[in-house]
């Protein structure tokens, strides 16, 4: 290859030749700079790592090293560790950084303490066609005047209806807080035994051993989301995401009273005058309740009156009012999982309805 850029004729440059041949200029100036280059030269710049070090430990020595650090008593410690413990007894083998790269050699350099084996935590899913099946509940912080000063939202929501069923402020966020809530909240609501299952996600109230054992108790299934897994609790973010970006929302807190009453207002109209998208239109209230069937004929007839009337809008037909999802559901499965006969998510009986809901306030 060389020869034929040599011999290539002098009207052709080498870059021209270079593309052709489909060489890089820079390696063909590198060969030609090494030709009168001695064999001393090359070796003073080759890089370290290439050669062999005057003061590098020999092969019964680095074996040494090697038994000291896989023996009973070091097997578990790193380096640095066995480093100065020998250093005590007055022994000195290698630095650190020397075994570091003794056990390197030897693929040795993960975690030499035993580690807990990975946490596996099934997926959350749950399904519910009528109120009072799921419920789902989470805490938010409000902020304050005072900087790193929180107020605590505690906000108990259906999952079918989206209708916050309990809501409470508080200074401090504990089990204690979330079991008072979610007693008066079911007693309430009468949930027989059996007949809920309560989602949330794995923050400090919702794991205490109190809560837990005081729900089940009341014969109340739990759910958690998978650790640091949001969407897990999707329905609860996506509430405190419809409140907190609400026009009229304050930049701050002044107390508990101040809270207390903008949350009342705000969860009002979020429950009676909110059309969810996620409901078609409907509020939470109506859904909830089943008034959703009257109102659906009310809108229809609407429609119905208008299309009599211009026909030619409506390009598809006349229009038929859409009702709520028949269902609501947390990780559904997709369709592949259907495919391959997974599981489907629990059913639960239906509830009794009530229109009531719960505000507590506790300093």
């Amino acid at each position: 290859m060389n020869t034929a850029l040599k011999d290539r004729p002098k009207n052709i440059p080498i870059a021209r030749a270079c593309n052709a041949m489909g060489l890089s200029r820079s390696t063909i100036y590198y060969r030609q700079s090494r030709k009168h280059v001695s064999e001393d030269q090359l070796s003073a710049a080759r890089s370290r790592k290439h050669c062999k070090q005057q003061r590098a430990l020999c092969s019964d020595e680095r074996k040494a090293v090697r038994d000291v650090l896989n023996s009973d008593e070091f097997v578990d410690q790193p380096p640095m560790q066995v480093y100065h413990t020998l250093l005590e007894r007055g022994e000195y083998l290698c630095s650190p950084s020397t075994m570091h790269r003794i056990l390197k050699a030897e693929n040795q350099t993960c975690e030499r303490r035993d580690q807990r084996p990975a946490q596996s935590h099934a997926v959350p899913r749950l399904r519910a066609q009528a109120p009072n099946e799921v419920w789902t509940w989470d805490c938010s912080k409000l902020k304050t005047p005072t900087p790193g000063v929180y107020l605590t939202l505690y906000v108990v929501m259906d999952l079918f209806s989206r209708y916050v069923l309990a809501w409470m402020v508080s200074r401090k966020e504990n089990s204690a807080l979330a079991q008072q809530l979610m007693n008066e909240a079911t007693h309430r609501y009468r949930v027989m035994p059996k007949q809920l299952t309560i989602h949330q996600d794995r923050g400090s109230p919702m794991i205490a051993h109190r809560y837990i054992d005081m729900l089940l108790d009341l014969g109340v299934t739990l759910s958690h989301s998978r650790p640091r897994v949001s969407n897990d609790n999707a329905f609860s973010e996506a509430q405190f995401k419809t409140m907190k970006y609400q026009p009229d929302y304050p930049d701050y807190f002044t107390g508990v009273s101040h809270a207390n009453d903008w949350c009342t207002e705000y969860f009002d109209w979020y429950n009676y005058s909110h059309h969810h998208s996620g409901l078609n239109g409907y509020t939470p209230e109506q859904v909830f309740t089943g008034r959703y069937h009257d109102i659906a004929k009310e809108k229809q007839i609407a429609l119905d009156q208008r299309y009599e009337l211009t026909p030619e809008r409506f390009v598809r037909g006349r229009p038929i009012v859409d009702l709520p999802p028949s269902k609501a559901e947390i990780n559904p499965l997709t369709e592949l999982e259907l495919e391959q006969g997974a599981s489907s998510a629990v059913n639960f009986p239906t509830l009794n309805r009530v229109k009531d809901k719960i505000t507590l306030t506790l300093d």
